[in-house]
């Protein structure tokens, strides 16, 4: 009479024998590596990453009201929206001349696997106040600013924004056409080539955006980058009617804008889109196909300025950036829906 016992044994027995028989087998039987080659079989070079990333500034409400700090921002930038990059805005760097700090900022970027493309640094900029600022004033913003030349080599940046200024009273003057006054610009381009140096030795860009006074208006912002003339020298470009260029009148608004954009384009290290240019999808096309035409290989970055339902509307402009940039790794021509008659 069989019993349970016997048949567990049967079986194990039999479970021996084919282990056996399976081990010579292997033995004869030439592997997919058996000729030492690497056992590849995922090709990862046939997959083209998406260079979008989303400003933290894009969360400012959300700091604001104590929801939303650098690490949450990493967790919503790799797990929310699946992307490789933490595109910073010092506001979230709480002590920024903490060591520790910083280190614990390092560690998270290594953890989630995120590069930072960019890092812009309010309250480091060069001029405060039109011919006016203290020697005083000088040392501590040129001291600011080489705390995150610091800061920028030990994450690994690769863009670092310092505003040409001015600021004066923290306030931003209307007459942004109006040039630097010769004494104001001949600052800029000793101090920002001295920057230039630097960063260039450790690997990343440094320069200016065209977002605050003098430096929104592109005669101004290409006479600057004339006039410093170096590799470690570039600009951040943002891309929107309320931060970006100032056009030669309001009726020439975006006629300008686009020429701006594209006597630009060439010294463009990093790039802020607003709501505006990625809502319109004809715009936001030809706005990055300027970009990729001159040879743009840095990211490109969504700035949300609401202050409220920040998480959903980033998202939704990372999701039309990242729309163009699919269409192109598939052979397309990045223009997402077909034109009507």
């Amino acid at each position: 009479m069989s019993t349970r016992r016997d048949f567990l044994r049967k079986t194990l027995a039999g479970a021996a024998v084919a282990a056996t028989g399976a081990t010579a087998a292997a033995a004869t039987v030439p592997t997919i590596a058996s000729d030492g080659a690497r056992n590849e079989f995922v090709n990862r070079s046939a997959f083209k990453p998406l260079p979008v990333s989303c400003l933290s500034y894009s969360f400012h409400g959300l700091v604001g009201e104590g929801m939303m700090d650098i690490f949450h921002y990493f967790e919503t930038c790799r797990f929310r929206y699946g992307i490789d990059a933490a595109d910073l805005w010092n506001g979230m760097i709480k002590d920024a001349n903490d060591d520790a700090y910083i280190n614990k900022i390092h560690r998270a970027l290594q953890e989630r696997q995120l590069v930072v493309p960019s890092i812009a640094a309010d309250g480091a900029h060069l001029i405060s106040s039109r011919n006016r600022d203290s020697p005083e004033n000088r040392a501590q913003l040129r001291a600011n600013q080489d705390r995150y030349m610091d800061i920028a080599k030990k994450l690994g940046a690769g863009f670092l924004r310092f505003d040409a200024g001015p600021l004066a009273g923290g306030g931003l003057t209307n007459n942004t056409r109006e040039m630097w006054s010769p004494e104001d610009f001949d600052y800029l381009v000793k101090r920002y080539r001295e920057l230039a140096q630097k960063a260039y030795d450790w690997g990343f860009i440094v320069g200016n955006e065209n977002h605050v006074t003098h430096s929104k208006y592109w005669p101004n912002m290409e006479k600057l980058i004339q006039a410093v003339d170096h590799p470690g020298f570039g600009i951040c470009v943002h891309y929107g009617d309320v931060g970006g260029w100032t056009p030669h009148s309001p009726e020439t608004m975006r006629q300008d804008n686009e020429a701006f954009n594209r006597a630009s384009a060439k010294w463009t290290a990093h790039t802020h889109f607003e709501w505006d240019y990625t809502e319109d999808a004809d715009l936001l096309h030809r706005m990055m196909s300027i970009l990729r035409d001159a040879g743009y290989k840095g990211y490109y970055s969504a700035e949300c300025y609401a202050g409220r339902n920040e998480l959903l509307l980033t998202g939704i402009m990372m999701d039309r950036i990242k729309a163009i940039l699919n269409n192109w790794n598939n052979g397309g021509t990045g223009e997402l829906y077909p034109r009507r008659r």
